[in-house]
């Protein structure tokens, strides 16, 4: 698609936080729906065995584990594990989480679009992996789900320019920004309605070497499809946000923007499963769950 011009007039506020996800047990290994492997893509993965948590290298039913973190090439450690045998966690542990509102045409409808991307943060304790927990707190009105296709950052990006952005951008995952619309408008801003503990589903893997500005998405509420978009239809495409938000905050290995949802965007209720699929990365599925006052553990990380 043409690239729009990064027009820095919009004003927004974005709140950032350092603090770190928390991994709790979801249970039996998973049936992971990762996508079938491609010549050129790389699925990375986080993952937890023996009680550890581990990065890798998804080939088939086989996961490399890593020395480290993918961001610098880290040599293997030469173990592998089964991928029914481990529990994935979030692929990513970013320190900015951000995300931008209003970038698909079929979300803004018959409203103008903005004339530059509007970006919000959500905290760092938003984010859980594949079949971790979406908590629904007593307190809350409308909850959403909201399918989208997730930017991981691979290197450490400053002050730089769309043309230069690909080289900064690791991969992408599939990513479910859960929102509040009653807080949301309730609040005048977005903070509260973003940002509640388990509100930012990642996963199931950081895919490397996909073509992010042409890939198909959907989203299922309870098996019944409920949003499809194709990243080709951005408002503004991929390296125009990151070289966007760059000009004044610098994105670090491993932080994530969640790009924008399409029109579709609904309801959820306790009890009820989102998946999103995006080609080429495979299926994030997380299921709501009611929770208490006094239960603040986050799940699934």
């Amino acid at each position: 698609m043409k690239q729009r011009s990064m027009v820095p007039s919009l004003f927004f506020v974005l709140v950032l936080a350092l603090a770190a996800c928390g991994d709790v047990d979801a249970g039996p290994a998973a049936d992971y729906a990762v996508a079938a492997p491609q010549e050129g893509v790389t699925h990375h993965v986080r993952f937890e065995v023996d009680g550890q948590a581990h990065y890798g290298i998804l080939e088939g039913e086989t996961i490399r584990e890593l020395s480290g973190p993918p961001y610098n090439d880290p040599p293997e450690t030469g173990r592998s594990h089964d991928l029914a045998s481990v529990r994935l966690l979030a692929p990513v542990e970013p320190r900015a989480v951000l995300a931008v509102g209003l970038n698909y045409g079929t979300f803004v409808g018959e409203d103008a679009p903005p004339e530059a991307p509007l970006f919000f943060a959500k905290l760092p304790g938003t984010i859980i992996g594949t079949e971790g927990d979406i908590h629904s707190y007593p307190a809350q009105e409308r909850l959403f789900y909201e399918t989208e296709l997730v930017v991981v950052i691979g290197r450490t990006a400053s002050n730089i320019t769309a043309e230069e952005a690909p080289d900064y951008i690791f991969g992408v995952a599939a990513g479910n920004d859960v929102s509040d619309r009653g807080w949301q408008t309730a609040d005048e801003q977005w903070f509260r309605g973003k940002s509640a503990d388990t509100w930012g589903p990642v996963g199931p893997v950081v895919a490397r070497g996909l073509d992010y500005g042409n890939l198909e998405m959907v989203g299922r509420l309870n098996g019944e499809e409920v949003q499809r978009t194709n990243s080709a239809d951005l408002i503004f495409d991929i390296p125009t946000l990151v070289a966007y938000i760059t000009q004044w905050i610098t994105l670090h290995p491993g932080d994530v923007i969640f790009s924008g949802t399409p029109g579709g965007a609904g309801e959820l209720q306790p009890g009820d499963v989102f998946e999103v699929e995006v080609e080429g990365v495979g299926t994030l599925r997380n299921t709501v769950v009611s929770v208490g006052d006094a239960a603040v553990a986050r799940g699934g990380g």
